[in-house]
């Protein structure tokens, strides 16, 4: 163990609605956003890093509203060391109670030559007066320097110690392109304590990818050198092959507290609830040995592991199911059960809902239970989800109706109902190879778009012929796109369901671009 061993509390920069969401298939609605940062809060990160503003219309509206509820965290949101960027920044987290402005600029020789196109002093220059200039809005500025792996330590220092001298109260150090082995990421995170100026005032970050399935080794490595904030994502989602885990990185340093001696604010009971959370928005699905939150993490199959489980837990498990949130529980929902033990039930799961939601969510419950004999958690979380991280319904699903046939062919016939009651339910009827793409080219007609299907997805949330079906989709329109995500015992009616929530995402979205405008 280093020298530079420390005692205290690392804290934990959650990038999930930033660097999570910017990931091929992850990207997330405004309400999932805040869904997303709500349940961030209740798991206890330090920062949340809500959206990078600039981005678009809907990214600086999403981090604005996220500003406005987030009371227990601080809120950043990134920005290129541009004067632009920082004003869309400023407007997105003035409403914040604590907010960050967080600014990066490469420092690395192959992104200063060919991305760049500065030389290292030019660097150096814009990244001060990028400081400065976010420093007359916000105290709190972060700075990070891209690509500081591959980048000259001792230049890394100097602009380190200058933007700390300009204001930066936080330095990044990331890995991006997660190319550094743990041994010589520690090394090169002590020799920037060592040599950059001024350095013991200003919190040393470090953001480490996961292109060699490091992240997690070079963020607890860091730890061990005397970093003392980890950026990371729930799930471990990201840009390529993604980023540091969250669960992995706060769990690695608690079980072993022994070697760290340090430890985070997170509630870990909150972990699984979170991941399950995360996981339902994106419709990224986490693998089975996923470490912490996989479906297998804490199961045991080998008979000398269940032996040795059975005798004594501590024989095969370093922590317990229950220390991450994962519920241990004999209790059976069917539709019998009545609203208390529903709620202890989304309590036990780690989901808050309102009491609007709980009205919802509860009818939705029994209504299933009467389809089913038995309710599973899996079933419960997708009501949830389905209930709470909607996009505002500009199109109601009214009534839905599909005639296919090995001889006949397929159509679809779909009814919507507009949010504005000025306007009339519109009915579309249009045949397609088979009714789901029938169905959508029906909504297609009533929207008066026709964005492009990218993915479709269609799984079961459980085992058994009465299992529910859960389908993802994602659609693309004049190069942005959206997913969606519909649940029910009907195959076809999840895949409409699906298919409308992300047109809903769309409309809303498109809606907030253009009240900007307007």
């Amino acid at each position: 163990m280093s020298d530079s061993r420390q005692t205290g509390t690392v804290r934990v920069f959650d990038t999930t609605l930033r660097d999570g969401e910017q990931a091929p298939g992850c990207s997330m609605n405004p309400q999932e956003k805040i869904e997303v940062a709500r349940q961030l809060e209740t798991l206890g990160v330090d920062i949340i890093e809500a959206g990078f503003p600039a981005s678009s219309p809907g990214d600086l509206a999403s981090v604005k509203a996220i500003a406005g509820i987030v009371r227990k965290c601080t809120v950043a949101g990134l920005c290129r060391s541009l004067e632009d960027d920082i004003d869309a920044g400023w407007e997105a987290l003035a409403g914040a109670v604590s907010p960050r402005i967080h600014i990066f600029l490469a420092t690395s020789p192959i992104h200063m030559e060919f991305k760049l196109k500065m030389t290292p002093e030019q660097v150096l220059e814009q990244a001060v007066s990028s400081v400065r200039y976010a420093k007359k809005f916000c105290a709190d500025v972060e700075f990070s320097a891209e690509d500081a792996f591959r980048s000259d330590p001792g230049f890394v220092c100097r602009v380190f110690g200058a933007v700390i001298k300009a204001g930066a109260l936080t330095v990044n150090f990331p890995d991006t392109v997660g190319y550094a082995m743990p041994d010589e990421f520690a090394a090169r995170i002590r020799y920037v304590r060592e040599h950059t100026p001024r350095i013991e005032k200003a919190c040393l970050s470090v953001h480490c990818h996961n292109d060699l399935g490091l992240a997690t080794a070079n963020t607890i490595a860091a730890i061990s050198a005397g970093a003392n904030q980890v950026e990371c994502t729930v799930n471990g989602i990201g840009e390529r092959a993604g980023n540091a885990s969250l669960e992995e990185v706060v769990m690695g340093i608690r079980v072993r507290k022994d070697c760290f001696g340090v430890d985070t604010r997170i509630d870990s009971t909150k972990i699984y609830g979170t991941s399950r959370l995360v996981s339902q928005v994106t419709g990224v699905k986490v693998q089975p040995n996923k470490a912490i939150v996989g479906d297998n993490a804490f199961l045991h199959e080998a008979g000398i592991h269940q032996h040795g489980v059975l005798v004594r837990r501590e024989t095969y498990e370093i922590m317990t199911s229950e220390s991450v949130g994962i519920p241990r529980t004999g209790m059976i929902l069917g539709k019998h059960s009545g609203r208390h033990a529903f709620e202890d039930r989304l309590e036990d799961l780690g989901l808050q809902v309102d009491r609007d939601t709980l009205e919802l969510v509860f009818a939705q419950f029994k209504d299933l239970a009467d389809k089913k004999k038995v309710v599973s958690d899996r079933d419960i979380e997708a009501l949830v989800m389905g209930a709470s991280a909607a996009a505002p319904e500009t199109w109601k699903l009214d009534h839905w109706a599909v005639n296919t046939g090995s001889a006949l062919g397929a159509s679809g016939t779909i009814r919507l109902r507009h949010k504005d009651e000025r306007l009339k339910t519109r009915v579309s009827t249009m045949k397609g190879d088979g009714p789901i793409d029938a169905s959508f080219k029906a909504i297609n007609r009533i929207i008066g778009k026709d964005p492009k299907l990218e993915l479709y997805e269609l799984g079961a949330i459980t085992g058994g012929s009465a299992s529910q079906g859960e389908t993802m989709v994602k659609i693309a329109w004049k190069g942005r796109h959206w997913n969606g995500r519909g649940v029910s015992t009907d195959v076809l009616e999840s895949s409409i369901k699906a298919y409308l929530s992300a047109v809903n995402a769309m409309e809303w979205e498109l809606s907030l671009g253009a009240e900007k405008r307007g």
